[in-house]
């Protein structure tokens, strides 16, 4: 649906919403897909979602919840009778499941729980038992694994026999009689073999996660070989569940998100930006602008002590927004190629050595680049003494801003903080002020001020 169409479907929908015109609203949205549904829930406040969505039908109502954010869920599940909670909850995956729980209060969370058949109830506490941040908490428990000494017509029964209730069929886990991971089999695979043919014969090798690795790595693992499925096991090998490639785009997609956000020096919204209240995007964010705030204080300190060289030479005035400028930026895209360079798990803190040289290099060329033409262009305008102190000054700056900027995720990795949290908003402020620390001591020795 193009934008302008569901821009029109929301605002008749809302208007049928507002008018109490129950049938129109119907009639509005009887034409549209679960993913069109999920648009317009968004951007719809809690009441109206909760009327909107009463009017699905029993199986598309089902597969809209699914679609929708953890956090929209559980918005959605305060305006439901709880009748109607406890089906929804029933028919969730086990790992979805998990995932709205975590954002449920826990007492609402444990009646739920209660509420569940006892197969239900014991795949979900046993995704519930892994780690926060694990895959294990977000792998599904509900596949199919075939043994590796039975044949391809054993296994196509035992797949026909569970295709309701599995996640996926199209990667198949095989283990041996102790549940051990050995190996998976494609269906096509199966499908394609004599009937009498073992499943060792056609299985290829499983790269498997521990369901006690990091979500984010497991994701990325599974995204790096293009599978369609992971096999998840535990300490002792033995099969628990699986990673499907959706999930897996799921998880990177919610940490890029993250990432993006905390580079930009605000917390990740956990909901659509229209249906989080200005409070929650305010607090978001003041935190943030209070701590950098601080750390600009640093800024006004250096100038402070500086202040009498400004007197004697008004002219280093202004080129101080010129220098803290470049200075910010070249820590800035440092810290966001290393970042980046970290998620994909091309370095890792183990390379910090090899960074920081690679990134003192790339400074120190950037600022020969950029001092050279400071000075050429400063000499010409104000006088020789003053182009090499802003020379030396873009060249020391750069290079120290890159290589700080290089640096900073990979500590923060090695102290298991966000390298986000270290990207631009820190490193801007920190370059700040040594940035003019620098440039005004290079100044006290060229010009004698």
């Amino acid at each position: 649906m193009q934008d302008w169409n569901r821009e029109a479907v929301t605002k008749t929908i809302e208007r049928g919403l507002d008018d109490r015109d129950l049938s129109a609203v119907t009639t509005s949205v009887r034409p549209l897909g679960s993913t069109e549904i999920v648009e317009v829930l968004e951007r719809l406040d809690g009441t109206q979602r909760a009327v909107l969505y009463r009017l699905l039908s029993k199986e598309q109502a089902l597969e809209v919840f699914e679609d929708l954010d953890a956090s929209l869920q559980s918005d959605l599940l305060g305006g439901l009778q709880n009748d109607d909670v406890a089906a929804l909850f029933a028919e969730m995956d086990p790992d979805d499941r998990v995932e709205l729980l975590d954002e449920l209060p826990a007492k609402v969370a444990r009646r739920l729980m209660q509420g569940l058949p006892w197969r239900e109830r014991e795949m979900t506490a046993s995704i519930l038992g892994y780690p926060q941040g694990s895959i294990g908490r977000r792998m599904s428990p509900e596949f199919v694994a075939v043994r590796a000494d039975s044949t391809a017509e054993v296994a196509l029964s035992r797949v026909s026999a569970h295709l309701a209730d599995a996640e996926t069929v199209y990667i198949l886990p095989v283990t041996d009689d102790h549940r051990t991971l050995v190996g998976v089999v494609s269906l096509r695979e199966l499908m394609g073999a004599e009937p009498q043919t073992r499943i060792r014969d056609l299985m290829e090798r499983a790269y498997p996660v521990r369901a006690t690795d990091d979500a984010e790595d497991a994701a990325r693992r599974c995204a790096d070989l293009k599978a369609l499925v992971l096999p998840v096991v535990d300490n002792e090998s033995r099969l628990v569940g699986i990673l499907t490639v959706d999930d897996a785009l799921r998880i990177l997609e919610t940490a890029e998100t993250e990432d993006q956000a905390r580079a930009g020096g605000t917390e990740p919204l956990r909901q659509p930006y229209l249906t989080n209240p200005v409070r929650n995007l305010v607090r978001g964010r003041v935190v943030w602008l209070l701590v950098l705030a601080v750390g600009a204080t640093l800024t006004v300190q250096v100038l402070s002590v500086f202040e009498a060289t400004l007197s004697q030479a008004v002219a280093l005035a202004l080129f101080v927004p010129l220098l803290i400028g470049t200075g910010g930026n070249t820590g800035n895209q440092a810290a966001t190629t290393v970042t980046r360079a970290l998620a994909l798990g091309d370095i890792g803190s183990r390379d910090i050595v090899k960074v920081v040289a690679r990134e003192f290099r790339v400074g120190l060329s950037l600022g020969l680049l950029l001092g050279s033409v400071a000075f050429v262009l400063a000499s010409i305008v104000y006088d020789l003494s003053l182009g090499a102190v802003l020379g030396l000054s873009l060249l020391s700056v750069c290079t120290m801003a890159a290589t700080v900027g290089g640096s900073m995720p990979l500590l923060a990795r090695a102290i298991r903080a966000d390298p986000a949290v270290f990207s631009n908003p820190f490193i801007s402020t920190f370059v700040d002020a040594t940035g003019l620390l620098v440039y005004f001591l290079i100044a006290k020795l060229v010009l004698g001020v």
